[in-house]
């Protein structure tokens, strides 16, 4: 129950920036091109100085152990996905089946998952959940894009590696392994920087989520995707973790953070490569509402 609340707290919180992303959106506050610069904003910048501050702590052994246990869960969970969307969505045309399986396998879990872990569950949380998106974001780039086009393979290397986030937990990792220590100036600038990346990125979905008509957002397929992305994957994740005797903070951390809404990229790259876009965002729009519901529900079984 106590995580429960702690939850419950955390998503009314993130509502409510949510909410004003709206009011921005529908003032004319945030445009288009702003809400792009906002984005780059947070995945260039704020998003890996958040994730570089989660690696300045000291680990021990075990915490080592379990950081090396939640990255192969984690490679479980991106391959099952992968195959689960392959399987169930087999017999939709193109423009909406390369939306469910990326949908299926990529989740908002850099945007939404490191600002709900970090704001109900700390420091130590935040690293884990670092730890978890990085088979997220090798998969985004190369399995992920795959969906959409037929990128080669020195292409999506080179995706991965320029990550944004993939760098800052390269360098993450390094100041670790080496026992390095910012001068407090610098450590303090991150970190700060690293602090804006919940308001704002809730602020982008909800100027995002804006520019959906809610009365069309509701129809089977997109039903049939926010039950496998927020329920199916995230309680078949928990249920293997406990059977397997995991530390309960893994468990809390693999779960949540596999129960995150759609990705925002989604429709992007929708856009991009000649799918439905605006199926991609309703998509976006269902899984990331009911999410404020699930996700306090999952922590009610954890």
């Amino acid at each position: 129950m106590e995580n429960f609340i702690t939850m419950l707290n955390t998503q009314m919180i993130l509502l409510i920036y949510l909410l004003v992303g709206v009011y921005a959106r529908k003032r004319r506050i945030i445009t288009p091109q702003s809400r792009q610069s906002l984005v780059d904003l947070i995945i260039r910048i704020a998003l890996p100085c958040l994730i570089f501050q989660s690696f300045g702590q000291d680990i021990t052994l075990q915490e080592a152990k379990n950081a090396s246990q939640i990255l192969l869960l984690s490679f479980g969970v991106c391959f099952g996905s992968m195959l689960l969307g392959k399987l169930l969505y087999r017999r939709y045309p193109y423009e909406k089946s390369s939306i469910l399986r990326y949908g299926t396998l990529i989740t908002n879990a850099s945007f939404a998952g490191m600002t709900i872990i970090s704001g109900a569950y700390g420091q130590k949380a935040l690293f884990y959940a670092s730890v978890f998106i990085i088979p997220n974001r090798i998969f985004m780039w190369s399995a992920g894009i795959s969906l959409f086009t037929q990128a080669d393979l020195k292409t999506r290397i080179k995706n991965v590696v320029l990550s944004p986030g993939i760098i800052a937990i390269a360098l993450g990792v390094l100041r670790t392994i080496t026992q390095f220590h910012l001068p407090p100036l610098f450590d303090t600038v991150i970190q700060n920087i690293g602090n804006c990346t919940s308001p704002i990125s809730m602020i982008v979905i909800g100027a995002i989520l804006a520019d959906i008509d809610v009365k069309t957002v509701i129809e089977p397929s997109v039903c049939y995707l926010a039950a496998v992305r927020l329920l199916l994957i995230p309680l078949t994740v928990m249920c293997i973790m406990k059977a397997l005797r995991l530390d309960p903070m893994l468990v809390t951390v693999a779960t949540v953070m596999s129960g995150m809404p759609v990705g925002t990229t989604t429709a992007l790259l929708a856009e991009q490569y000649g799918a439905d876009s605006y199926f991609g965002s309703k998509c976006i729009f269902l899984t990331t509402a009911l999410s404020m519901v699930t996700v306090p529900i999952l922590t009610l079984f954890l």
